[in-house]
Parts: C-alpha cells; sequence; structure tokens
C-alpha cells in the first residue's frame, strides 16, 4: 500500500496550496473550560467559517467537532498537562494514531519541550509517534519548544534547534513559537525543511496579532497554528478572516483587519 498518497491527501485537507491556518483549542486539559472552549460548537463553526483550514482538539472532543467544522480539516492532539499540576511542561500521552483515526482525524499533533527535563521521553514519543502515523500515512504535527532551565524561549537559535529536531525525528509539519521579528524568524524556518508555522501565544490586540502573522509569512514561514488570539476573541471569526487573509491572500496588515471589520482599532 503507498501510504504517501494517503499522506499527500490528509495534507491537502488539514491546508491550502501548502499554507497552514490551523486553530488549536486542546486547551481544555492544560487550562479547563476557558472562554472561546464552553460553548467549542459555535467557535469552530466561526473559526471554519472565517477561514481556517483546520482545527485542533484532543479527541474526546471529536463529536462536537465534526458537525461543525464546514467540511474543513481536523487534527486531534495526543499529549497534554495541565497548569495546575507540578510541571506544566510533563506533557503525558492521552491518545494513539488509531484513536486519531477512529475519531475522523486528519492528521495527528504531539508538544515537546526541547530542553526540559521531560526532552529525553518526549523525543522518543514523538519519534516512536511518527513511525506509527507513517504506517498509516497520517501526517504528524509536532509542537516543537524551546522550553527549558535557563532557555530563552524566543531565542532563534534555540527554536532552530527544536523545529530541526521535528525533521529529524520524521515530523511532517512543525510549529514553534514566534523569535520576535522577520529576520531572526527567518533562520528558524530556514533551519528545516518541513512547513514552520507559529504559535499565537495569549491575546494581544488585533493588530499585534495580524502584524505577527504578517512577520511570519514574510519570513518565510507557512502559516499559523494559532489557538487563544483566534478562540478567546469577542469574534473569533472576524480574526479569522483577517488572519487568512495575510496567509491565503498575501494581504498586507491594513488591508487585512479592514477585511475583516476590524480596521478601527489602532
Amino acid at each position: 500500500m503507498n501510504t504517501d498518497v494517503g499522506l499527500s491527501a490528509r495534507l491537502d485537507r488539514i491546508s491550502t496550496d501548502g499554507r497552514y491556518l490551523i486553530v488549536p483549542m486542546d486547551h481544555g486539559i492544560t487550562l479547563g473550560p476557558v472562554t472561546g472552549l464552553v460553548d467549542i460548537e459555535s467557535t469552530i463553526d466561526g473559526i471554519t467559517r472565517g477561514g481556517a483550514d483546520a482545527v485542533l482538539t484532543h479527541k474526546g472532543t471529536a463529536p462536537r467537532v465534526h458537525p461543525n467544522k464546514n467540511g474543513k480539516g481536523y487534527i486531534v492532539h495526543v499529549n497534554g498537562s495541565t497548569d495546575i499540576g507540578p510541571d506544566e511542561n510533563d506533557k503525558r500521552l492521552t491518545g494513539t494514531v488509531e484513536d486519531a483515526l477512529r475519531v475522523g482525524a486528519d492528521a495527528v499533533s504531539f508538544h515537546i519541550n526541547v530542553g526540559s527535563d521531560y526532552e529525553p521521553d518526549q523525543m522518543t514519543q514523538l519519534a516512536d509517534l511518527c513511525s506509527r502515523a507513517a504506517d498509516f500515512g497520517v501526517p504528524v504535527l509536532a509542537m516543537s519548544y524551546a522550553r527549558g532551565p535557563g532557555i530563552d524561549e524566543q531565542d532563534p537559535e534555540a527554536l532552530a534547534h527544536a523545529v530541526r529536531l521535528a525533521e529529524e525525528v520524521g515530523a511532517d509539519v512543525v510549529k514553534t513559537a514566534y523569535s520576535g521579528d522577520v529576520e531572526s524568524f527567518g533562520r528558524v524556518v530556514e533551519a528545516t525543511r518541513l512547513p514552520v508555522v507559529i504559535a499565537g501565544g495569549s491575546r494581544g490586540t488585533d493588530r499585534e496579532t495580524v502584524e505577527m502573522v504578517r512577520g511570519t509569512m514574510d519570513a518565510g514561514a507557512a502559516g499559523v497554528s494559532m489557538g487563544r488570539s483566534i478562540f478567546q476573541h469577542e469574534n473569533p471569526e472576524a480574526i479569522t478572516r483577517a488572519v487568512s487573509a495575510v496567509i491565503h491572500d498575501d494581504a498586507d496588515v491594513d488591508t487585512a483587519l479592514e477585511r475583516a471589520g476590524l480596521g478601527i482599532e489602532a
């Protein structure tokens, strides 16, 4: 069986022409039922109407995803931790490739904190996940962050190491933090041949969010995997539309905000 065909088909389901606008909503394990996730059905409906290519959750919320994702892609996240536990960096397995396929996923994702005390176990688990996913032609999104004692989480050299690790163990797409500017993030993108997408982090202003996306794309990245900046927005559909304008239509910041009806904000 040619699993490359399946891999290519599934990558197409979570992207548009090689560009990615993914909205992760796996935060219910980490943060609990925060704003945007209580009524996750309405949030998913809005962001997929706004132009998201795919949404991402843990396997248990799959029944709430499928009726509301408007034909867009679905990624199942397979490890996690809570912010009230002993160490949030200690991500533990919550699912398998087979679990993800059973609930209708197009891809799986896994979080690794490169530089943390848990890096060795997480690296082994990610490598094993990539091997198993390859058996089924399922793409792996590696959420590969530079996090640990004494590590600057926006240091481009550390981020470059993190994204290269993801490629070395067999991932298909890699997500990491934004280093803060186009030039330095360009060095991160150049460290791997994988499509690189950035995390959004905690919410900023609409303009700050869209400026970060614009800088990311100017650095040669393939898109974003942006959670709280989108699903906790008072209008998730509108901010998704602005981000989509940058990623999919190469819009500048002002045009993207205006198209989404967010142009009034300074």
